[in-house]
């Protein structure tokens, strides 16, 4: 088993600085392939480890008494799973040990390391994963305290800035707007017409926010029902348009037909059937597919690329300045756990040394009985006896002793004169 004590945090992977998208696609380790994965680590000798896998990065995270040794094994087995050659990932991948690796695990849970900074899901992506590596049995002892105190310093980033709080892509951007709208979007529908690329992308994010119900059309009935396939929801009759909008809370479009597929008229009629509830529209299209006459109905509230443009780059100025703030929080966590985890390093040796003070009182004791004056006598020269002839080999050897001496003021808190070789207390045990 291995020692936990002198096991060194390490990460080896691959992100969108390090590496390609075609890399990271061949490197991409599907939750069902991750046990996998990880055997194959464990028989390398790796016994602590998780396998972090998202767009943006293939990363293993983990510990082990020689992280670069490690490492290469690691490179390895990513270049087999991706079945590649190790010399395709040369310049791709990166490997982080000691306190650089705590720091990378710190920051890659608090989405400070992601390719859009603040993302909400990377924390539960990582917990996702660090389950995975639980129910292998490889997320041990030291793996366990890291990641836990890498989840403190992430849940503090999010509630002590507005690092997740402005939407930086468009697809984000509509949504969170949506929901300022309609509020919960479980309980509302959507009406995606067309299959353009961002009224797809649009989709998707309505639906990931939670979107309850979502119907698509299109022209040609064949493209909707492909897409409809793709995001999982329903197919409607373009035919129909008129009666589906009377039924849409959120209408997207991406027909890109080159003239206004919702006209003002058509809108008006919706929302007076929808007796006068609101509509959020989306026009993902150049030229647009909606009227913009539509703006002044004041129960539709249209955006189009252009506003949503300049949605997304106050919420990427805001984020940077967020961004600054996390990161200092972040950085603030992670030497808090270090100087914890330095501390307790030491305590078994503290144990030890207070044994041996105990040991060294009680035979004193034994030896002198009720004589106070030679009981403290000896204990201190016999305690100190061996420190003394530690002391002064040291300084015997010359370059190391200044360094060694502070350290020794340090720990007993001395001041005053230096040291003076001809003190005589210290020589031994002379009242034996």
């Amino acid at each position: 088993m291995v020692d936990i004590k002198q096991s060194i945090a390490m990460v080896v992977g691959a992100n969108h600085r390090s590496s390609s998208m075609s890399i990271r696609d061949r490197l991409f380790v599907e939750d069902a392939q991750v046990p996998v994965v990880l055997d194959k680590l464990r028989n390398a000798g790796i016994l602590e480890a998780m396998v972090v896998s998202t767009c943006d990065r293939v990363e293993i995270q983990g510990l082990h008494d020689d992280p670069h040794a490690a490492a290469r094994k690691i490179v390895e087995i990513l270049a087999e799973h991706g079945e590649l050659d190790v010399s395709d990932l040369d310049g791709q991948t990166y490997t982080l040990a000691g306190d650089e690796a705590v720091r990378q695990i710190f920051r890659v849970c608090a989405s400070l390391d992601s390719l859009v900074v603040g993302e909400p899901q990377v924390l539960g992506q990582v917990k996702s994963c660090h389950r995975l590596a639980t129910e292998a049995g490889m997320a041990g002892p030291a793996l366990e305290a890291i990641l836990q105190a890498a989840y403190g310093a992430a849940k503090r980033a999010r509630t002590e800035t507005a690092i997740g709080e402005r939407p930086v892509t468009i697809a984000a951007a509509a949504a969170r707007l949506a929901q300022d709208l309609h509020g919960d979007l479980s309980k509302r529908s959507g009406l995606l017409i067309g299959t353009g690329e961002m009224g797809e992308l649009t989709a998707q994010a309505m639906l990931d926010e939670g979107l309850g119900n979502l119907v698509v059309v299109h022209a040609a009935a064949a493209r909707a029902e492909a897409l409809a396939r793709e995001l999982n929801c329903h197919v409607g009759d373009y035919d129909d348009l008129a009666r589906l909008l009377d039924d849409a809370d959120v209408v997207l479009t991406a027909q890109g037909a080159r003239r206004h597929v919702v006209t003002s008229d058509m809108m008006l009629v919706a929302i007076h059937r929808r007796r006068r509830r609101p509509v959020f529209l989306v026009d993902t299209s150049l030229p647009g597919d909606v009227d913009p006459s539509i703006n002044r109905i004041d129960e539709a509230f249209l955006y189009d690329l252009a506003d949503l443009e300049g949605v997304v780059m106050d919420g990427r100025a805001s984020r940077e300045s967020e961004a600054a703030k996390a990161s200092a929080i972040v950085d603030a966590e992670v030497d808090s756990f270090l100087r914890g985890r330095a501390e307790r390093v030491a305590v078994p040796a503290l144990g030890d040394l207070r044994g041996h003070f105990e040991s060294v009182r009680d035979q004193v004791l034994k030896e002198t009985g009720d004589d106070a004056e030679k009981a403290t006598r000896l204990l201190i020269n016999r305690l100190l006896h061996k420190p003394s002839e530690t002391m002064r080999g040291e300084a015997a050897k010359g370059g190391g002793w200044p360094a060694a001496e502070n350290v020794i003021r340090r720990l007993f808190g001395l001041s005053g004169r230096k040291s003076d070789a001809n003190d005589s207390d210290t020589n031994g045990d002379k009242n034996t």
